[in-house]
């Protein structure tokens, strides 16, 4: 729960308040002094009469009533200090700059709960510890610089890292974006990312709240929170844009299926943002650059116009849009003509739209004015820097006033920071937001423009939830034998082909005579079978059956031996892996040795709606194979994504499903079927 005072404060007490604003405690006076702090402003440190130019208190015990307080004293005090604020001053909220807590060891774990079980227990919020601050538009609680001037129209930052936070601000300073708030959530004793991004969402009010908000996380500790928040957030007008760090160790671990080796941590992060209608960003200066993509109305299409007076900056733009399907359409005829007669000889209109160095104002003016009422396009880029030989106020003055009126959305990429700076100084000043380098811009925009927020239902097809928990019940943990796994498939409605198991060669001639020729053959036991030359198609007779089986039965690890028809179709993959507390990775590919050969898989998070199951099919790259290409049948892709959603319900289901794989199944136009399947069990 996050409290008024923690937003609001009345009063705020620093506690180990200094003359020394290289210190915290004399840092974070100096700023609530510094930006105008309307509430009553106490300093407890017994060392001194004074502080810059506040008496001082000797302890928290002599203090008035308090709302805020932010302390910047040992670890070993706080708790002491807290109980004081909380039990006697009615201090309802708490910001814990210190270090030495759980991050030191034990004993500084143990402080941790201690300090958090106060807070919990007298409904104060507790931010920290060792965390920079808060910046709200009531007061400026952190210890850092740049201090930003704060409005309701900027953009709400919450970041598990102070430092990160403090270079994510001086980032988008640069490009003149604004803040409404900046949460540093430390430690996250208590409340943590997803508990202030609950806040903003249950205080949203679309139109006079923050529309961007921009996350850093380092650690994901409540991802249905998340998930809720920023599907709500979303669904009311806002945006969110998040970098979630500690990625890269994921893909290390070894895994026993084909499932495990392309689900990991991240893999989850990826899923759970994208089904949240997060933008997921890799650095800071990308998080800026979305952030103020974001802070411009959102185009109605992807079709760009990009106005320059320097082809190179023109053709890499171009590059970086097209690479990720933003369309950048050619303009000609009469319309084009009638504006390249505007411009200066050697000018170009075809798109990119060059008015050369020498361009001016008006003919920028001109161009705008083509773009928004003759040409087929959604959004407009311009581009325009200097060789320092002039002033170029007059061109960002036409700009920021073009941007405030336009019909369509005008991003303006103004590159030269040395040569114009004092423009581009006034340009922000005048409420503009400009992008520096237009790579970063075009990767930051196709990333805005790709990113779908549909929000689907997710009901899913009925299972037989009483034969599931029956089998369930009656196993141990690791791979359920065949037989176990034949019903939990039937439960869910998955089709599966018609087998036999076999465990002595008179069984398996008599099976394959029921099943009917030709068959294929597999090894029960090892886990990878074509590996250990443990599947064999096409029997079409008895005698291969018999040498096949007698071979076969020999490979280590080998109990029995599946018996199946031979059916025909291109190899598809579906598979679901648990993961931690995000619940089940659904994917979904192509099959047999391709699914790590390509790495080729569309991946979401339990549950899988209808058009979540379409769009993962319709996203892979190999789904022109999958449509039916060169003349090569099709797969049915209602039955395709039907099963996706069986493996989902079963999951939904059968939460102690740890990996399961679908692997493969044979599809064409008229059936999909599981030929081959294994699920692992983790109670």
């Amino acid at each position: 729960m996050i409290t008024k005072e923690l937003i609001s404060p009345k009063s705020i007490v620093v506690v180990g308040g200094s003359d020394d604003t290289q210190k915290p405690g004399g840092s974070v006076l100096r700023n609530l002094i510094n930006t105008g702090y309307k509430g009553k402003i106490y300093v407890v440190n017994p060392k001194s009469e004074f502080i810059q130019g506040i008496k001082c208190f000797k302890s928290a015990e002599e203090l008035p009533q308090t709302d805020l307080a932010i302390l910047a004293i040992p670890a070993s005090m706080c708790p002491q200090t807290m109980t004081t604020l909380c039990t006697k001053k009615s201090c309802k909220a708490i910001i814990i700059f210190s270090a030495g807590f759980h991050e030191d060891g034990p004993e500084g774990a143990l402080l941790e709960k201690e300090i958090t079980t106060i807070a919990n227990k007298a409904g104060a919020t507790l931010i920290g510890p060792n965390c920079i601050g808060v910046l709200t538009p009531a007061y400026a609680g952190v210890f850092t610089q740049p201090i930003p001037a704060l409005n309701s129209s900027g953009v709400d930052i919450i970041s598990g890292s102070g430092a990160t936070a403090v270079f994510i601000i001086e980032a988008s300073m640069q490009l003149g974006l604004p803040f409404s708030s900046v949460y540093s959530v430390g430690n996250s004793a208590q409340t943590g990312v997803e508990d202030i991004l609950e806040h903003l969402d249950l205080t949203y009010i679309h139109g006079k709240s923050s529309p961007v908000k921009l996350l850093y996380i380092e650690s994901i500790n409540k991802p249905d929170k998340l998930l809720k928040h920023s599907r709500s957030l979303i669904k009311k007008g806002a945006s969110i844009a998040a970098i979630k760090s500690g990625y890269s160790e994921a893909g290390s671990r070894a895994a026993s299926s084909h499932t495990g080796a392309l689900a990991n941590p991240d893999t989850a992060i990826t899923a759970l943002f994208k089904k949240a209608g997060i933008i997921r960003c890799y650095s800071r200066i990308e998080l800026a650059t979305v952030a103020s993509v974001l802070m411009y109305p959102r185009p109605k299409g992807d079709k760009v116009a990009i106005i320059t007076h320097a082809g190179g900056p023109a053709v890499m733009l171009t590059d970086v849009l097209s690479a990720n399907g933003i369309k950048i359409p050619e303009f000609s005829g009469k319309k084009a003509n009638d504006l390249l007669s505007k411009l200066y000889p050697g000018s170009s209109v075809s798109n990119p739209i060059d008015f050369l160095a020498t361009g001016t104002s008006d003919q920028l003016s001109h161009i705008i004015d083509a773009c928004e009422e003759e040409f087929e396009t959604d959004s407009i880029a311009v581009i325009f820097g200097s060789p320092g030989l002039s002033p170029v106020y007059d061109v960002y003055d036409n700009l920021i006033n073009r941007i405030k009126k336009a019909k369509k959305t005008i991003y303006p990429i103004l590159p030269s920071v040395i040569n114009v700076k004092d423009e581009i100084r006034i340009f922000h000043s005048k409420g503009g937001i400009s992008f520096p380098d237009e790579v970063v811009f075009g990767s930051a925009l196709a990333k805005v423009l790709n990113n779908k927020t549909n929000f689907y239902d997710s009901e899913l097809p009925p299972v037989d939830k009483q034969l599931i928990r029956s089998v369930i019940e009656s196993c141990g943990d690791g791979y359920l034998p065949p037989l176990m796994v034949q019903k939990l498939l039937d439960a869910a409605g998955i089709n599966r082909a018609k087998e036999a198991i076999a465990g002595d060669l008179k069984e398996a001639v008599k099976m394959a005579k029921s099943i009917g020729f030709p068959l294929v053959m597999k090894v029960i036991g090892p886990v990878h079978k074509s590996d250990v030359g443990g599947v064999v198609l096409n029997v079409s007779d008895e005698e291969t059956l018999i040498v096949e089986f007698n071979r076969m039965m020999k490979i280590e690890g080998t109990t029995s031996i599946l018996l199946q028809p031979m059916l025909s179709g291109t190899q598809l993959f579906i598979g679901a892996k648990r993961e931690d507390n995000f619940g089940h990775l659904i994917m979904c590919g192509l099959g047999g040795i391709f699914v790590e050969a390509l790495h080729d898989v569309s991946v979401s998070l339990n549950p899988v709606s209808k058009a979540e199951a379409e769009e993962m099919i319709v996203s892979l790259k190999s789904f022109k194979i999958i449509e039916g290409t060169r003349g090569q049948e099709g797969v049915n892709q209602f039955l395709f994504s039907d099963a996706i959603r069986r493996v989902s319900a079963l999951c939904n289901a059968t939460p102690e499903i740890f990996e399961m794989d679908l692997n493969p199944l044979l599809g064409n136009s008229k059936n999909v079927v599981a030929v081959d399947a294994r699920i692992r069990i983790v109670k």
